[in-house]
């Protein structure tokens, strides 16, 4: 399975450590180079020592694009990291692209690619018995992450992990 990842599920999960649910679910993610300079690799900042060390096992890996073109067509709308996994996603045929952008991830569903973001794998890891409150992961992603999620949204998630 292949799957690209734009910069916010990976770093926010760093940030709240949990991007080994990534690892778990998916085991390896390719991202494009904008994502990897919107990670900021070279501060402090919460999130950043994780996903270091995930590019420095490699089960998060840097991958070229080659369609430019394309690239600047989606820059009308999305930034430089969402556009890039985009056009990185189609150039990989991949099964599944991480987004938790609303607007990035109309675009990725106008593109045919499938869609889950941050909440999608806390969600799974859950499910898999790998987390033990998915309220307390959303919790921590609002109060350290900054993280924003619609007050419909998580009402649901806790519905269908059975925490509502």
């Amino acid at each position: 399975m292949r799957v690209v990842s734009n910069t916010s599920p990976l770093l926010n999960l760093a940030i709240i450590g949990e991007l080994e649910r990534v690892r778990e679910q998916l085991e390896h993610v390719l991202i494009p180079l904008a994502v990897r300079e919107e990670f900021r690799l070279e501060t402090d900042r919460p999130g950043v020592a994780p996903l270091r060390q995930a590019l420095a096992e490699g089960w998060v890996h840097v991958e070229e694009i080659s369609n430019r073109p394309f690239v600047e067509v989606l820059r009308r709308e999305l930034d430089a990291g969402e556009a890039e996994a985009l056009v990185l996603a189609v150039e990989q045929r991949a099964s599944r692209v991480l987004l938790d952008e609303q607007e990035a991830r109309r675009v990725s569903r106008t593109l045919g690619l499938p869609v889950t973001g941050a909440l999608g794998i806390l969600l799974a890891a859950y499910r898999a018995g790998r987390l033990p409150s998915l309220r307390v992961a959303m919790q921590r992603l609002r109060e350290e992450a900054g993280f924003w999620i619609a007050p419909s949204l998580e009402a649901d998630l806790l519905a269908q992990s059975g925490e509502a």
